[in-house]
C-alpha cells in the first residue's frame, strides 16, 4: 500500500509540475549567461590585475608555518628525553630530521610539502609578473609597484629553495600547460636572477606601502643584505659570490638600520601578556612595531584568517600557531582548569635543546624572562593534592587559585637547600621547584629518581603566545615577523667579520652590542653571562656575551641570533651560510651527536622522490641521497 501511495504522490507532483510549466514563457529553462568574464579578460583590468597580486600573499602563511626544515635539525631544536635515564637511545618522538638519519631521505613528507608550496608560490608570482603587459587602463607607477611585489616574493621564493636544494628549477614565466620537464639551474644563476628581481624591486617599490602589509622598499633592501650576505659565503664556491658581496649586505643593513629603529624593549615586539593567567592582558595587540620590516599577516576575522586551504600545511583553525607548536604545555599543573585559553596548547613540534637556556644571563638579559615561562600557577583551588614525594608519601597538599604550582630556577642559580625545594623532593615549597640540570627528561630527577605529580620538563617556550584567543592548535591574530631591524645589526656584524668596510656604526662589534643592550635594558652596558658550556647541563661555568674587537665571531654572532631571533624562520639557513651546521648540531643537539650521522651530504636537501618520479628526463638527485 505505502508503494502504491508514493507512486501517486509522484503521479501528482509531475503533473502539477507539467501544468506549472505550460504558463512559463518559452525561455524559463534557458540559461542565461550572467557575465562572460574570464580569467584572461578580467586579469587585464585594474581590479582584475589587482586581486592577482593579491593572491601571491596568502601562500606566505603556508609556507611559514612549515618550519621543519628551518627549525628541526638544528643546534637550538631537539626533541625531550635528554638528562634522563630512562632514555639511552632517542625517543620515539626524536625524529629523522633531527637524528639525521637513514629515514632522512627523498621520501620524507617534509621535503614534498615545503617544495611545493614554494613552487606553488613561484608560478603565482610568475602569473602576475607574466600578466602585467596586458593591463594597460593601470597608471604606470603603481603597476610597477605591484609587479615589484610579485618579483620580491620570487625572489623570496627561489631564495628559499636554492638555500635547501641547491641547483633547482626554476621557472620564469606562467605555467599554462602540463610539462615533465625540470631543468636543475645552477646555483649562481639562480642568485643572479634573485638579485636583479630584488634591485629592480628595490627601485620602484614605495618607502610606505599603500596597505600596511605589502611590501615595501624597504623589505627588497632588507632581503638584498640577507641574499649579499649568503651568496658572500659562496657554499662550495657555487653561489658566484665574492668578498664584495659581504660589503654589499653590511650597505643594505645600514640602509634598514637607518629606515627601522629598534623597539624600545624586546617585548615590544611580540603579544602583550602576563605569565600569570589571572592577571591577563585583554587589550587590543599592537604587531605593527616601527622595527618590524616585513611579516606576514593575520588578523581577528576568522574567515580570512586562514593559510591557503589548497596546499598544506592546513590548519582548519585557521590563524598564526606560533603560540601553539613550541612545547611545554600547562593542562597537567594541579588546579589546571583543562583545556582553556589561560594557557592555551602547546605542542611539541619544536621542543628546545638544553643548551638553548643556558645560552642566556637569567639575571640581566630580558629576553630570557620574555621567551621561557619559568612560573606556573594553579587556576582552581584543590584540595588535597597528592604530589607522589620522594618522602612522606601520605603527604598532601592545598593549592589555592593563584599558587604557584612550578618553579624554574634559572640554570646558573640552583636550589640547594630544602628551604629552597619543593616538597616532592624533601623541601619546605609547596611546588615543584626544577634546577636547570634536572631539564629535559619530563620528569623532576634527583639523584637519578624521578618525583611526579607537581609540572617538570623544562620551562616553556614561551616568546610568541598571545592570550585570549580560542584554545587550540592556532587562531592567532599577531603578525608573523619575518624581517626586523634588529637582524640588520647582526647581519652587518657578521658581513665586517668576513671582512666588509665602511660600517657607519663602526665595527662588527659595534652593531652587536646595539641589539645586545636592547635587551638589556636597564642594564644596557653590563656584562652578561651565559654558560661557557651551555651543553653541558651540569656545568654552572660561564662566560660574557659582550662583544669587543678581540671577542667578535661568527660563533658569538650565532648565539646571539639564537637569543635575538629564537623561534623565527631562519636557524637552519644560519647554519648553512656559516658552515657551521655540523660542528654546532654535534655540540648542542644530543640526539645527533648519539647518532653521529650527520656529513657534508646534510648541507643540501634530497630532491623529493615525487618531484624525480614526474619529471622526463628525470632530475639528477643531489649527492649523497
Amino acid at each position: 500500500m505505502k508503494l502504491i501511495l508514493n507512486i501517486r504522490y509522484t503521479t501528482l507532483a509531475i503533473a502539477f509540475m507539467g501544468m506549472f510549466a505550460t504558463g512559463c514563457k518559452k525561455d524559463f529553462l534557458v540559461e542565461n549567461a550572467v557575465s562572460t568574464l574570464t580569467t584572461d579578460a578580467y586579469y587585464k583590468t585594474e581590479a582584475g590585475f589587482e586581486d592577482l597580486v593579491r593572491s601571491c600573499y596568502p601562500l606566505l602563511r603556508n609556507i611559514h608555518q612549515s618550519r621543519q626544515l628551518v627549525l628541526n635539525g638544528t643546534d637550538l631544536f631537539t626533541p625531550g628525553g635528554y638528562g634522563d635515564p630512562k632514555f639511552a637511545t632517542a625517543p620515539a618522538n626524536a625524529p629523522s630530521l633531527t637524528q639525521y638519519d637513514a629515514g632522512l631521505n627523498a621520501s620524507l613528507d617534509d621535503f614534498r610539502v615545503l617544495w611545493t608550496l614554494l613552487y606553488a608560490e613561484l608560478g603565482r608570482v610568475n602569473t602576475a609578473i607574466g600578466r602585467a603587459d596586458g593591463i594597460t587602463t593601470m597608471a604606470e607607477p603603481l603597476k610597477a609597484a605591484r609587479v615589484s611585489e610579485a618579483k620580491f616574493l620570487r625572489a623570496l621564493t627561489l631564495f628559499y629553495l636554492v638555500q635547501q636544494w641547491g641547483d633547482v628549477p626554476m621557472s620564469l614565466t606562467e605555467t599554462q600547460s602540463a610539462s615533465k620537464v625540470a631543468t636543475r639551474v645552477p646555483s649562481a644563476g639562480i642568485y643572479s636572477q634573485i638579485i636583479a628581481d630584488l634591485l629592480d624591486a628595490e627601485s620602484k617599490l614605495p618607502a610606505v606601502a599603500s596597505n600596511y602589509g605589502r611590501i615595501t622598499k624597504g623589505a627588497a633592501q632588507f632581503l638584498l643584505s640577507r641574499v649579499y650576505l649568503t651568496r658572500g659565503w659562496n657554499f662550495n664556491k657555487s653561489l658566484g659570490g665574492t668578498s664584495s658581496d659581504f660589503t654589499s649586505a653590511l650597505q643594505y643593513a645600514d640602509k634598514i638600520i637607518d629606515a627601522y629603529p629598534l623597539a624600545a624593549k624586546y617585548k615590544d615586539l611580540f603579544p602583550i601578556r602576563s605569565e600569570n593567567p589571572l592577571t591577563q592582558y585583554t587589550g587590543a595587540q599592537n604587531d605593527k612595531n616601527a622595527e618590524i620590516v616585513f611579516s606576514v599577516q593575520y588578523n581577528p576575522d576568522v574567515i580570512t584568517n586562514k593559510t591557503d586551504a589548497a596546499f598544506p600545511p592546513v590548519d582548519a583553525a585557521g590563524g598564526n600557531n606560533l603560540h601553539s607548536v613550541f612545547g611545554g604545555g600547562a593542562e597537567a599543573f594541579p588546579g589546571s582548569k583543562g583545556r582553556t585559553s589561560d594557557y592555551n596548547r602547546s605542542q611539541p613540534i619544536y621542543t628546545l635543546s638544553p643548551a638553548v637556556y643556558r645560552m642566556y644571563d637569567p639575571a640581566l638579559d630580558t629576553r630570557y624572562d620574555h621567551n621561557f615561562l619559568d612560573v606556573g600557577y594553579a587556576l582552581a583551588a584543590v584540595t588535597g593534592f597528592k604530589p607522589l614525594p620522594l618522602v612522606n608519601p601520605n603527604l598532601k597538599v592545598d593549592l589555592k587559585v593563584g599558587d604557584t604550582v612550578v618553579y624554574y630556577r634559572p640554570w646558573n642559580n640552583p636550589a640547594t637547600s630544602p628551604d629552597k625545594r619543593g616538597v616532592d623532593v624533601g623541601g619546605t615549597r609547596k611546588y615543584s621547584v626544577i634546577n636547570g640540570d634536572e631539564w629535559g627528561g619530563g620528569y623532576n630527577i634527583v639523584n637519578g629518581v624521578g618525583a611526579s605529580g607537581f609540572p617538570t620538563g623544562e620551562p616553556h617556550m614561551w616568546k610568541f603566545w598571545q592570550p585570549g584567543i580560542p584554545y587550540g592548535d592556532a587562531f592567532g591574530t599577531f603578525n608573523e615577523a619575518l624581517f626586523r631591524s634588529a637582524e640588520a645589526y647582526l647581519i652587518a656584524a657578521e658581513a665586517i667579520v668576513k671582512g666588509a668596510t665602511g660600517g657607519k656604526l663602526g665595527g662588527a662589534h659595534v652593531y652587536y652590542n646595539k641589539v645586545l643592550d636592547r635587551a638589556l635594558g636597564a642594564n644596557a652596558g653590563n656584562d652578561p653571562k651565559g654558560a661557557k658550556n651551555p651543553e653541558n647541563i651540569k656545568s654552572l661555568d660561564d662566560l660574557s656575551y659582550r662583544a669587543t674587537p678581540g671577542t667578535i665571531t661568527i660563533d658569538l654572532i650565532l648565539d646571539e641570533r639564537a637569543r635575538e631571533l629564537l623561534g623565527e624562520y631562519d636557524r637552519w639557513f644560519d647554519l648553512k651560510r656559516t658552515g657551521k651546521l655540523i660542528e654546532r648540531v654535534k655540540k648542542y643537539n644530543p640526539w645527533a651527536a648519539k647518532s653521529n650521522s650527520i656529513s657534508e651530504i646534510h648541507y643540501l636537501r634530497p630532491i623529493p622522490q615525487s618531484e624525480i618520479d614526474l619529471s622526463f628526463p628525470k632530475m639528477t638527485q643531489n649527492t649523497g641521497y
